[in-house]
């Protein structure tokens, strides 16, 4: 072969030679075949021409087309020049020219035929995809149809859809769609609007059948997207919202009352029909809204009308309209109202005696009791029968009773509380109130409240009670003792106090009081008036505070009856105002400006009586400068400025001192007073903050640059000393404080300035920290001897300028896989990479640094280089359309990115790599390994499931794409002369799997023809598991060995012993022959001749067998004996386990086509005969009556030739009754020999039932002249001949007077034979033609 491919023998053109030298010619094919996939450069084949002359050749072509090659001149080689494309020009034609030094140039016209390749892919017509479908839309029901085309030719050009992805991309969604081999997409699951998701977005693949491309096997592929949008329909009823739902409304409340609102919504989210409510169990008391649901009252309510004191309605939800099934969307749901009691009854009270109450009289509002005064607390009133009643249940049935009225305070009322109905009683409660001399009747009024209100709530009965009055009070003064006061020195008779009495509630005599004034010597100063109890002076010149300040006197009163009762009497001798007040020190105080408060104790003295005004002092301050500035307790005498004093606001020549002057004076009458001053002095103190000219201060600073100015804050002090307007700066602790600094300058007396700046040893960055910027906390302080007074703040905000000096990163680093399919689209989006920067201003630009190929982690070289492309913005596009997992199923790319805009530092991210998985799509069909081994099957002995052959397969693919099961598609069985008969069910496969290798048992199904002589072809197929499923098949030739090879090996022992040594007869067997032995059966001698005499076959057994070799040969009989013989070890062993003949197995070859024959031909004699049979049955029965009568006549004729004397004898006459003496036939008037048979006795099976003449008990006899039947005698068969025969009857009759008869029928002889036979069962005679 010269070239790609050389199909056509050369047609070369010759011109005539020069003279005296011979024209080259061409020795080379004309047509050539160029896959289109060549490349540039690439030898194609080589113009070959002979010169006779030996002389040195050049070569060329010519033509519109020839730009297409580049020949070598001297050569020959032609190489390809431009691209080819099958699918443009599909046919080239060239001029080839060759010429030597001497003649002219030799042409030959040269076709070069492109071949295709698979350099197109799928395209999809029509895009985009997008469909509507209904929720309820059937599973298998066709939603789209998508149609790809692809420009190859062949398989190349034959495309395969697959649903590839379904978005959402989940475990229930994955096997959602399917699609059909023409592009349409099936639904294959349930769709729901509400429950699942509302829109799916299938990636459908479009794969060709795959061809050859540059060398390789490849599959071209595409994808496009369907996108499906579930359109809800109304197929669910609506729902209620908020169950359950209970309410309450009280009883009586006026019409349209609402209770509650009840509220559904459509369960069909997009559909949202329309709502109307109604009530199912409507009583009338309550309605519904029609749309709203609120629930109103719409009848009078009544709660003792109410079983259960509440109302369930069923309340319903309908859907305006229809669903799609054409019915009412509906639900249902309870509503339970609890119709709640009203107090609508007030208590009232009854007089009577609980529980023998009835409440249906009229109330009583007026009771009537009495009680001795005093009595004991919770005494009850006696002659009070109360009882209180309210009708109402519940906690308006529960009242509380309450006392009022002006001697409410006296009693109280018990219970409380009640519930409907109870006993009330009237309990004295303060017994000191219950007093007959305060009054002699007492009224309370009951009052019942069972509403908690204070008006208009109760109901109420007025009790009198009538007071008892005894003698129990004593003679009672308000006090138990009373402090009285006199001035000393005042004169006689002045009355120390008059309002001192006692009282005695009690009446007459018991009533009347008289005093006296003890003991008897307080008498000498003091008096008291007998009747009044007036207290007077005696003798005034002894009372003297100086002396005795105070005198103590008991003053006793006395009753009627002898009851006394006293009072103490305390009698104060009250001093005179004669002393001024006393002032004692003087008073300078030091205090700190600002800081210290003022307290000052003026302290005097009164040498009047201390308990009296006279020697009670009041302090004032007079009225000064800076009394404002104080205040003084009036009671005290403590002085105290109103706040810290301000040394500033001192005039200077005060030298901070300040004067205050008290006044103290007593309460006497005459008031006396004196003067006092307090001398302050203020001591000056830091007391004034520093102040910020601003409240907020705004700075900027570039990053990285440490230890530069930020900004300037101000301050002042209000202070006039050095020492405390000095101002220093600080600041506080915040975020990001750490990072600046800040120094102070003086700018004038209490004016300052702080520098902020930037620590030397620090630079800011941009990038790393959470905020942009710091805010900061200035304060500005003044301090004695480092003592801090005051300190102002104030807010600085310092901003971060950015400056580009970041790298940026790729993120996520590590990169994540991702997975591509090997026939995935070209231009294809695989992912979009993603890469940050911490500086704000840049441009980041992906680059690619080198790609690493790997096929099962070991290198793939650089097959897959420019599979993909990877875009500045990071855009991963699929770059080839050559991706194939069996080349490569990992690429990594080696990439970073770059900061265009970076101006300090590196402008490169890291180097990462994005690894690339190349997932497997089945693109590879079985392939079955190649089969060395020749199969055998024995029917005879291979039962079902046996074994017989084996094929082995591989898929390139991998997963379940790889996964094959292995089927039979065809039996066909070649017979020897070549006719060929189509079976099934014979074998079956059963498939196994080792690694990567699957292997098909090929085994018996059913059981097998052992007649047939030739060999079975078997078509095994192997599929794939992968979508859409690849398959392929071979061809098995299975040859069969029928019984003419069968061995027979006689064995002179036992059937059992043959038995129990089988293995040791066929490993000596195997050894002799190297032949695999199959034992077919093992019986005895006389099972095997079919002989049954048992002495001659006694001990012997026969064991058949066949003899095979792995190539498919069999051994017949004879070959077998002679390769025994030849191996003596073997040999011997079998001769001392019983072996004596080896031979074959006599087989009769069935003939198929004789047999076929025999079969028809029995068939249609057997179809004959019962046609016959059928005709003589209908004929017979048709006769059977006729028969019966002329049998009759005839015995009738030749009765009445008989005596009518003569004796009946013999019960067996024929066509008579059973018994001839008894229901004899009356034709029959004689006596017949009962051992005489003629012949009427039918012994057929048919006819043997009955003898009685009415019976149709006979059968056909052979027509007169016939053979009649032979009978057996002596146990041999009578021939039977023709003879002249007497009709049976007529002979009886002849002979009826014979005493003695034999026991057969007459045997007649024979005229020419002289053979005797007997008839057995004549019916008929000629008469009967």
């Amino acid at each position: 072969m010269q070239g790609w491919m050389e199909k056509n023998e050369p047609q070369p053109s010759i011109s005539p030679a020069v003279s005296g030298n011979t024209a080259p010619r061409f020795d080379m094919d004309s047509v050539f075949y160029v896959p289109e996939d060549t490349r540039i450069g690439t030898w194609l084949f080589t113009l070959v021409a002979v010169d006779d002359d030996g002389d040195s050749l050049t070569y060329n072509l010519y033509g519109g087309e020839a730009y297409y090659f580049s020949v070598n001149s001297s050569s020959g080689n032609v190489t390809l020049k431009q691209t080819l494309d099958r699918e443009k020009t599909q046919t080239i034609q060239v001029d080839a020219g060759v010429k030597d030094e001497y003649n002219v140039e030799v042409t030959l016209k040269l076709t070069i035929i492109v071949e295709d390749r698979n350099d197109n892919k799928p395209i999809f017509e029509n895009e985009p995809y997008f469909t509507d479908v209904p929720e309820n839309t059937m599973i298998g029901s066709s939603i789209y149809t998508v149609s790809a085309k692809d420009a190859d030719s062949g398989s190349s050009g034959r495309v395969y859809y697959s649903v590839e992805e379904v978005m959402p991309n989940d475990a229930q969604n994955h096997d959602l769609f399917y699609i059909l081999y023409n592009g349409t997409v099936v639904l294959n699951g349930s769709l729901s609007y509400n429950n699942k998701s509302t829109f799916y977005r299938i990636k459908i693949l479009a794969q060709d059948g795959g061809g050859w491309l540059d060398g390789e096997f490849i599959y071209q592929n595409n994808t496009a997207f369907l996108s499906v949008t579930v359109i809800d329909v109304a197929d669910l009823d609506p729902q209620f919202l908020g169950e359950p739902y209970i309410g309450s409304v009280p009883e009586h409340c006026p019409l349209g009352t609402p209770v509650l609102t009840v509220f559904a919504m459509d369960s069909d989210k997009a559909v949202n029909d329309v709502i109307y409510y109604s009530i199912a169990n409507a009583t009338g008391l309550f309605a519904i809204g029609n749309t709203t649901g609120l629930i109103t009252v719409s009848g009078d309510l009544d709660r003792e009308g109410v079983p259960g004191e509440q109302v369930q309605l069923q309340v319903v939800a309908r859907e305006k309209n229809l669903n799609i099934y054409h019915q009412v969307a509906q639900v249902s749901t309870t509503v339970t109202i609890q119709v709640t009691d009203i107090n609508d009854h007030a208590p009232e009270f009854y007089s009577c005696v609980y529980p023998a109450c009835n409440f249906t009289g009229p109330p009583e509002s007026n009771f009537s009791g009495q009680i001795e005064e005093h009595a004991s607390a919770r005494t009850p009133v006696a002659g009070l029968d109360i009882v209180a009643y309210d009708p109402d249940k519940g906690s308006n049935g529960t009242f509380q009773l309450s006392l009022q009225g002006q001697d409410a305070a006296a009693f109280s009322v018990s219970p409380q509380l009640i519930v409907n109905s109870g006993t009330v009683q009237v309990l004295v409660r303060d017994s000191s109130l219950v007093d007959y001399e305060k009054t002699t009747t007492m009224t309370v009024e009951i009052v019942a409240n069972d509403t908690g209100r204070t008006t208009d709530c109760c109901s109420s009965a007025t009790v009198t009670i009538l007071l008892l009055d005894i003698n129990d009070h004593r003679p009672e003064f308000n006090q138990s003792d009373y402090k009285l006061y006199v001035l000393e020195k005042c004169p006689p008779g002045t009355i120390v106090s008059s309002g001192i009495t006692a009282t005695d509630p009690d009446s007459g005599t018991f009533g009347e009081i008289s005093y006296e004034l003890l003991p008897p010597s307080i008498q000498s100063v003091f008096t008291v008036n007998a009747t009044t109890g007036e207290i007077l002076v005696v003798n005034g010149s002894e009372l003297d505070w100086g002396v005795r300040p105070i005198y103590y006197a008991t003053l006793q009163a006395k009753d009627g009856g002898g009851l006394t009762g006293s009072t103490q009497l305390e009698i104060t001798v009250v001093d005179i105002n004669n002393n001024a007040p006393v002032v004692i020190g003087s008073y300078n105080v030091f205090v700190t400006e600002g800081k210290d408060i003022v307290h000052v104790q003026i302290q005097a003295m009164d040498q009047d009586d201390p308990q009296t005004n006279n020697s009670r002092l009041q302090f004032e301050i007079m009225p000064g400068p800076f009394s404002s500035n104080f205040t003084i307790d009036p009671d005290t005498g403590e002085l105290t400025s109103t706040g810290p004093l301000d040394r500033e606001a001192i005039p200077t020549e005060l030298q901070g001192k300040v004067v205050v002057t008290v006044l103290v004076h007593d309460l006497g009458i005459p008031q006396l007073n004196t003067t006092v001053n307090v001398t302050i002095t203020v001591e000056d103190i830091n007391d004034n903050a520093p102040k910020f000219n601003q409240s907020f201060y705004n700075f900027s600073v570039q990053e990285g640059q440490p230890g530069i100015p930020v900004g300037n804050v101000e301050a002042t002090d209000a202070d006039q000393t050095e020492i405390n307007y000095r101002i220093s700066f600080r600041i506080a602790s915040s975020t990001g404080s750490s990072n600046f600094l800040i120094n102070s300058k003086s700018l004038g007396p209490g004016w300052y300035q702080g520098t902020l700046r930037l620590d030397p040893d620090i630079a800011l960055d941009y990038d790393r920290p959470q905020q942009k910027f710091f805010n900061l906390t200035v304060q500005a302080e003044n301090s004695d001897f480092g003592e801090t007074v005051g300190i102002a703040t104030t807010l600085v905000r310092v901003n971060v300028l950015d400056v580009n000096d970041e790298s940026p990163t790729i993120v996520p680093s590590p990169l994540s896989d991702i997975e591509v399919l090997e026939n995935i689209t070209q231009h294809t989006l695989v992912t979009t990479l993603q890469a940050s920067d911490l500086d704000t201003n840049h441009s980041l630009v992906f680059q690619e640094l080198a790609v690493a190929c790997f096929n099962k982690s070991a290198s793939a070289g650089h097959v897959c280089q420019n599979w993909f492309r990877l875009e500045p913005n990071g855009s991963l596009f699929v770059n080839s359309s050559e991706i194939d997992y069996e080349a490569c199923d990992l690429v990594e790319i080696i990439l970073r990115v770059k900061d265009e805009f970076t101006e300090v530092g590196d402008p490169y991210s890291r180097n990462e790599t994005l690894r690339i998985k190349i997932i497997d799509v089945n693109d590879n069909a079985p392939e079955f390994l190649p089969i060395e081994e020749t199969f055998v099957i024995i029917p005879e002995v291979s039962l079902v499931d046996f074994q017989v052959a084996v094929v082995k397969a591989r898929d390139a693919d991998s997963g379940v794409n790889s996964v094959i099961t292995f089927a039979i598609s065809r039996v066909v069985f070649i017979l020897e002369n070549g006719l060929q008969l189509v079976l099934e069910n014979l074998f079956k496969v059963v498939t196994t799997a080792e690694k990567d290798i699957y292997t098909g048992s090929i085994q018996v199904a059913s059981n097998l023809d052992s007649s047939l002589k030739g060999q079975y072809q078997v078509t095994v197929e192997a599929r794939d598991g992968g979508i859409p499923q690849l398959n392929s098949s071979t061809s098995l030739d299975i040859f069969t060995v029928d019984q003419s090879y069968r061995v027979k090996l006689q064995f002179d022992t036992s059937l059992q012993a043959v038995q129990a040594n089988t293995a040791k007869i066929k490993a000596d067997l195997t050894l002799a022959t190297q032949a695999t032995v199959h034992v077919a059966t093992i019986k005895s001698v006389e099972d095997s001749s079919g002989s049954k005499s048992h002495s001659r076959a006694q001990g012997k057994t026969v064991m058949e067998a066949y003899f095979v070799y792995s190539n498919g040969t069999a051994l017949m009989g004879d070959l077998v004996r002679t390769l025994i013989q030849g191996n003596s070890e073997a040999l011997s062993r079998l001769l001392a386990l019983g072996l004596t003949i080896v031979g074959p197995v006599p087989v009769t070859t069935p003939n198929k086509e004789k047999e076929l024959f025999i079969i028809t031909t029995a068939g249609l004699v057997v179809a004959m005969l019962l046609i016959f049979i059928v005709m003589i049955l209908i004929l017979v029965s048709v006769r059977k009556s006729y028969r019966r009568k002329l049998k009759a006549m005839k015995a009738l004729n030749v009765a009445s030739k008989f005596p009518e004397n003569a004796v009946q004898q013999g019960p067996a006459i024929p066509g008579t009754n059973i018994y001839s003496t008894e229901r004899a036939n009356p034709v029959l008037g004689f006596s017949l020999d009962h051992t005489l048979d003629l012949g009427f006795e039918d012994k057929s099976s048919s006819e043997v039932a009955s003898l009685n003449s009415l019976d149709e008990n006979t059968v056909d006899t052979p027509e007169s002249g016939l053979a009649a039947p032979a009978l057996k005698q002596d146990g041999t068969e009578a021939r039977c001949q023709t003879s002249i025969w007497e009709e049976p009857l007529k002979a009886a009759l002849e002979n009826r007077y014979h005493n003695k008869v034999e026991d057969k029928p007459e045997q007649l002889q024979h005229p020419e034979a002289g053979t005797s036979f007997a008839f057995d069962n004549p019916s008929l005679d000629t008469t009967d033609l």
